[in-house]
């Protein structure tokens, strides 16, 4: 799942470098920046589906799922 997750941000990354290409006019970034970019997206991802993932989270959705099932009963 980490490899999906991970070709997932560099693609979303990709497409955002593009834009900002455009926006900006210049030729591009350099190596340094779409690294440091690549890393920082990465590690962000990382941290959202620890946290997504964990087991307080799963309890809070869990309930909010059941409490949406037994409003309509």
């Amino acid at each position: 799942m980490g490899v999906r997750m991970y070709k997932a941000v560099r693609a979303r990354l990709g497409a955002l470098v593009c834009r900002v290409r455009a926006a900006r006019g210049d030729a591009g970034m350099v190596t340094s920046e779409y690294a440091m970019g690549i890393v920082a997206a990465v590690g962000f991802a990382v941290l959202l589906y620890q946290v997504v993932t964990s087991d307080v989270v799963a309890a809070q959705l869990q309930d909010i799922v059941k409490r949406a099932l037994s409003a309509g009963a």
